[in-house]
């Protein structure tokens, strides 16, 4: 049994629990800090704690996966709040050198984000004055971007004049100093990479656009990769809460000596050149680094593959999943989800080869359509991973790290289990539940998407009972041997965003 230390981004079930749950049933056991040393939301965890526990356990482990943004600020959402120094978190990285001192042999994976910029204003997850002032924040950065590159139009000239006549600078200094500080921090940690305290790192891209705060701070790390010579050892592109999973399979699959190669087969010819939402390339560049990043390549064959990566794709544009009930030529027309699903089956049932559905027809939340052909076809607890929750990059990490996983380990309990926690959740909860509460039951009380009644209030009461409703109706077939069951439902930060679920599979031939 390999002892693989993690240091989660933050303390969702997500970041928290996912890598966990997909290294359970195998030879390689994950360690975690306990919660009460992570945060919660905007409260940072214990910094010098998780530093001290990292140290103790690196004495006989096997491998390190560390989320930088929580050794540096606390977790994700700490990371755009801080008040630290360059010279702070300078100091913080150094401590990194010391993992090897203690244990040569250590295999240390780290990643850290480029602080993201959203479109939109909202204090939820930002600064407090990002309620009111976020999209002016962002906007005069993607125009001044825009105006840098001489492609701004006479149109974003006039708001950007606007803009400045009114944002307060005193937020936007704000703002753009803590933004240094941090594209600083990827630059110091790029050069751990390069000195070899740190071995493979990825500098993923939460919520990310072509243009704007984010693309420029994206350009600066990406030339101070190149100048440092670090492009096969630091790799960057759109995620973030997926990326435990994807290293995680990166160590499973090194310390397997293994390189699984990987055909992806789209359910749309324009699939591949479909931009997701809240990202800032085309799928099929996405999907190719995705692939190598937990550590495989992709096969142009599908014969001489490994695995395959189905891909529900978007037949033209990427729309949310709160409207796949609307009809749509990209969806209905211009893809054939049918022929995906006809194709999974063959791949599995008379090629034998592990497959993996990426669910990215729609942006947070999974395709209730596909989950129900799964279901007909009975393929739902034969694929090797499936996940299709919140952004494309968010969907393809955590499928793919679960067929990787699945290549070494096969077909087990702990497996079928996180599958039925995908379709529980992706289908369930993202695509279905968490509408249906927010629309009828929140106007109804004090509540609202921001803000319920806690954890484990009345609304996650709720959630469950449609959850469970959710599975009877959609996920349950009376001739398959497995059924879902809830083992615990929560609302991890007290709003409708995400929930924390705990699922498993009763096989009932056995009565397990």
């Amino acid at each position: 049994m390999r002892k693989i230390i993690y240091i989660p981004l933050d303390e969702r079930p997500c970041n928290y629990e996912f890598p966990a749950l997909l290294a359970a049933g195998t030879d390689y056991h994950v360690v975690r800090p306990d919660l009460s040393m992570m945060g919660l939301k905007k409260r940072p965890g214990d910094i010098e704690q998780l530093w001290a526990w990292l140290f103790e356990q690196a004495r006989d482990a096997d491998g390190a996966i560390v989320a930088l943004d929580t050794l540096l600020y606390g977790g994700i959402i700490p990371s755009r709040l801080h008040e630290m120094t360059e010279e702070q978190c300078g100091e913080q990285l150094e401590k990194l050198r010391q993992l090897k001192r203690i244990n040569p042999a250590l295999h240390v994976f780290a990643y850290q984000l480029i602080m993201r910029c959203p479109r939109y204003s909202s204090s939820d997850e930002e600064p407090d004055y990002y309620e009111n002032w976020g999209r002016e924040i962002f906007r005069r950065g993607y125009i001044r971007h825009r105006l840098e590159l001489g492609i701004a139009t006479e149109e974003e000239q006039h708001e950007l004049q606007q803009i400045e006549g009114v944002l307060p600078e005193f937020m936007w200094q704000d703002y753009t100093e803590r933004r240094a500080v941090n594209l600083t921090a990827n630059k110091r940690a790029i050069e751990l990479v390069q000195a070899g305290a740190v071995d493979f790192m990825i500098i993923p891209q939460d919520d990310s656009a072509p243009y704007g705060l984010t693309a420029v701070d994206q350009q600066h790390v990406r030339e101070h990769v190149k100048k440092c010579q670090q492009q096969l050892s630091v790799y960057m592109y759109p995620g973030a809460d997926e990326v435990g999973c994807t290293l995680l399979a990166r160590m499973i699959n090194h310390f397997e000596r293994r390189k699984p190669r990987v055909h992806a087969h789209f359910a749309s010819v324009q699939g591949p050149f479909v931009m997701p939402l809240y990202e800032d390339r085309v799928l099929y560049e996405s999907v190719k680094y995705q692939i190598m990043a937990a550590g495989g390549l992709m096969s142009p064959s599908l014969a001489e593959a490994d695995m395959a990566l189905c891909i529900n794709s978007p037949g033209e544009s990427m729309m949310e999943s709160n409207d796949q009930g609307q009809s749509s030529l990209g969806y209905q027309v211009y893809r054939n989800l049918v022929e995906l699903v006809e194709m999974a089956d063959d791949i599995v049932h008379r090629l034998g080869k592990p497959c993996v559905i990426a669910d990215v027809a729609y942006a947070n939340g999974a395709d209730l359509e596909l989950l129900q052909l799964l279901r007909d076809k009975k393929l739902l607890f034969e694929l090797a991973g499936y996940a299709g929750w919140n952004t494309s990059g968010n969907t393809l990490g955590t499928c793919i790290a679960q067929g990787m996983i699945y290549a070494v380990n096969g077909n087990t309990p702990q497996h079928r289990d996180f599958l039925s926690l995908r379709y529980v959740e992706d289908g369930g909860y993202c695509a279905f539940v968490r509408r249906n509460v927010s629309d009828r039951v929140l106007p109804g009380t004090e509540y609202n998407y921001f803000s319920i009644d806690g954890q484990r209030g009345q609304i996650a009461e709720q959630v469950r009972a449609e959850l469970t409703r959710f599975i009877e109706q959609h996920l349950h077939d009376p001739e398959n041997n497995y059924e879902i069951v809830i083992d615990d439902c929560y609302m991890p930060w007290s709003r409708m965003f995400e929930v924390g679920l705990k699922t498993h599979v009763r096989d009932t031939k056995q009565g397990q």
